[in-house]
């Protein structure tokens, strides 16, 4: 049948439907994989080098000589992290990180608060990385700064657009800007040292620092004010510092995105990750120490300093200002990757609405992509797109979920007793402890900058998931009955009765009375089931034959996934079978849940609207819903 308008569009915009048979053509190769799920961790260069230098220049000159080893401090950390994933990724081959490693060895409300501070996080990683990509388009285009906000949302919408494409798009869209960045920060920091070696450029002085600073923070801001002003400032440093570990957590949420052998060519990725990370970070925080570079909320981003000074105002800059804006809006990738399947885990376990655990027409759980967007579409508009003022929520989130899943690593060892389980749980426990006690210091240092509303977000969606996983318990009861009877259905009528279609996903006590219903009216009855491709479809059909065998069921194959389609074609075949007797009807029922409250339609599928809609559309003249009270 011709498509709709708004199908047509779709398809333009989106691309035809793939068959759920090319599933494992999306997987990712490991030189795809770096690109799409590192740039996440990989593009925290350009800002948290720059947000250990804006802290840092409250003390002025003295202050800024602790980039170095504050930064220091951050990749001796980003190495326990990452050893501590290895381990993780191995462990769980299916991936689900944080989430599913806190919920099985945990327990459900350890597991939940890691699942709702890596969705806060995600959030704050797309709406930070495109904040800080257009403050780099800004920095050197200057005349768009008063539409920064705008553009930060056109970013998401053209993002949101290139992820649901697909996976394998995704990549190929993410690679070049991914390698370039790399290669435009790695020459920035050698063309910058051995030029700063052989006296080529040189960098501010500790008065000329202390007179910029001066003239944006006031000279009472250059005091330190003693030990206990210094430590936290120190510590605020270090907690803006820690953005830069954002992202080490994505590969392992996303194990079963590579090629075979997964876990192998994810802990290699991961690897080769982390060695790049830890020498950008440290590079470009040792150039802008020797420079003496000086960055405020007012001046040039510290990456643009920092190239105009080694490469001058050329074509060079030129390049590392678009990777780094291209990365920095690329970034967000990592979470368009991630989030999506954390809210189908989630969707799975019954925790948010379970049509998050759908795969979408180009195999990507669509509806986690375009919720995601969404919530970072707001952030953005509340906070103005600055990123400043956003990077105080940002990392305590994660750093919670690395605690949680860590913690959970040791309850496994000690579980498995596996060979070497002893210097596996150490490990494990040591990196528990170490990010426990960053997440004090986070949550401490950023508190009343923001961090508050992070503490105050989690409970309520960890409530949230609580109450969702409660209403879905109490439907299931609702709909429960025993499936190792025959059922018994009303006669069909004498005479009279009108040929009927009823559709059925599950038999439950819902669709039974559905099929109840069409045999009151039915001279002829076919019950119609879709095999979405999840692998359920063979117990189903030996449930029908074990208590409705008197019931033809036909089952139809949907390899695109789709329920409207397969319905709507066996609709038109069964109604041009039936049109010899005018006298009678065909009749479409559906069966449909009615809820207690209209918040609660939100947690289930509504396709039913959808498909009632197309039937009519197409020209079916009786269609039926049978509605089931909850």
């Amino acid at each position: 049948m011709p498509l709709s308008v708004v199908d047509r569009f779709k398809k333009a915009l989106v691309g035809a439907p793939l068959p759920t048979s090319a599933h494992a053509e999306e997987r990712l190769t490991n030189a795809e994989a770096l690109a799409i799920l590192s740039s996440d961790a990989l593009s925290s260069v350009a800002y948290a080098t720059q947000e250990i230098v804006l802290v840092l220049g409250f003390a002025g000159a003295a202050g800024l000589g602790f980039t170095v080893p504050v930064t220091g401090m951050i990749i001796l950390l980003m190495l326990i992290v990452a050893l501590s994933y290895r381990q993780t990724i191995k462990a769980y081959p299916q991936g689900g990180g944080s989430y599913r490693v806190s919920h099985e060895n945990l327990g459900r409300v350890p597991g939940l608060i890691a699942g709702a501070s890596l969705s806060i996080d995600y959030v704050l990683t797309v709406a930070v990385s495109t904040a800080a990509g257009i403050s780099a388009l800004t920095s050197y285009l200057p005349s768009l700064d008063p539409y920064h906000v705008p553009l930060c949302l056109l970013a998401i919408v053209v993002l949101m657009v290139a992820n649901l494409r697909g996976l394998r798009s995704s990549a190929k869209v993410m690679s070049v800007p991914t390698y370039v960045f790399m290669a435009a920060v790695l020459t920035l920091v050698v063309v910058g040292l051995v030029k700063l070696a052989q006296g080529d450029i040189t960098g501010l002085a500790t008065a000329e620092q202390n007179q910029v600073l001066r003239e944006v923070h006031g000279p009472d801001l250059l005091t330190v004010g003693g030990a206990g002003a210094g430590g936290l400032i120190l510590m605020r440093a270090f907690s803006s510092g820690c953005a830069a570990l954002t992202g080490i957590e994505a590969i392992s949420d996303s194990v079963m995105a590579f090629k075979p052998t997964e876990w192998r060519n994810a802990r290699r990725v991961l690897t080769v990750m982390v060695i790049l990370l830890a020498t950008m970070f440290g590079g470009v925080s040792v150039l802008a120490s020797q420079l003496g570079t000086v960055y405020t909320e007012t001046s040039p981003t510290l990456m643009y300093q920092l190239g105009e000074k080694v490469f001058g105002n050329g074509p060079v800059l030129f390049i590392l200002q678009m990777s780094t804006l291209l990365i920095l809006l690329l970034a967000a990738n990592t979470a368009f990757a991630d989030f999506p399947r954390l809210a189908a885990f989630l969707a799975q376990d019954s925790y948010m609405p379970r049509q998050l655990a759908s795969l979408g027409d180009r195999l990507v759980f669509s509806n986690g992509i375009v919720m995601l967007s969404a919530f970072a579409g707001i952030l953005l508009v509340i906070f103005g797109g600055s990123v400043s003022h956003l990077i105080p929520l940002y990392a305590v989130g994660v750093f919670t979920s690395f605690t949680l899943s860590q913690a959970g690593m040791v309850v496994h060892w000690w579980r498995e007793k596996g060979h070497g389980w002893v210097g596996k749980a150490l490990l494990n426990g040591f990196g528990s402890v170490v990010t426990a006690i960053v997440s004090a210091v986070l949550l401490f240092s950023k508190f009343t900058q923001g961090a508050w509303l992070v503490v105050v977000a989690v409970p309520l969606l960890v409530a949230l998931f609580l109450t969702i996983h409660r209403h879905y318990k109490q439907v299931a009861r609702r709909l429960r009955m025993a499936n190792d009877v025959k059922l018994s259905l009303p006669a069909a009528p004498s005479e009279g009765g009108t040929p009927v279609v009823v559709l059925v996903g599950q038999l439950h006590r819902g669709s039974f009375e559905a099929i109840r219903y069409a045999r009151s009216i039915a001279g002829e009855l076919v019950a119609v089931h879709v095999d979405l491709g999840l692998g359920k479809t063979g117990a189903f059909q030996e449930q029908w034959q074990r208590q409705l065998p008197e019931v033809p069921l036909v089952v139809l194959e949907s390899p695109y996934r789709s329920l409207i389609d397969p319905v709507l074609e066996f609709v038109r075949q069964f109604e041009i079978d039936h049109r010899k007797d005018r006298h009678k009807f065909c009749t479409v029922v559906l069966p449909v849940f009615v809820t207690r409250h209209r918040w609660e339609n939100l947690l289930h599928n509504q396709s039913t609207i959808s498909l009632r809609s197309a039937l009519r559309t197409q020209g079916t003249r009786v269609v039926t819903t049978v509605g089931f009270y909850l």
